[in-house]
């Protein structure tokens, strides 16, 4: 079972977000869950922003094409993605997270 939902032209999947890291970058995958790690404090809002710039580059689409679903105020999230199918998500995710591995 993928941990990428697709329905109504939109992926949606669990994100588990460590905020004040030193960068932003896929930590891996735990579970049903994708870890990321951002730079930016979890304070008004800019954890979500930064969160929100981070999958949209990684993904390389608009920024306006993601949500926040679930979990505004968490650091465990439910996002939506619109316009890119879930398979490529899954394959551009898995790749962030394995060379993320590599370098440790």
């Amino acid at each position: 079972m993928s941990i990428f939902t697709e329905s109504n032209n939109a992926v949606s999947f669990a994100i588990k977000v460590v905020p004040r890291a030193r960068k932003n970058e896929i930590a891996g995958i735990e579970g049903d869950v994708v870890k990321i790690r951002l730079n930016a404090p979890p304070v008004e809002g800019k954890a979500n922003v930064a969160l929100i710039a981070f999958l949209a580059e990684l993904l390389n689409v608009r920024r306006a094409y993601i949500e926040i679903v679930i979990g505004e105020t968490s650091r465990r999230k439910v996002v939506r993605v619109r316009a890119i199918p879930a398979r490529q998500i899954e394959e551009k995710i898995l790749l962030s997270a394995n060379y993320a591995n590599l370098r440790e």
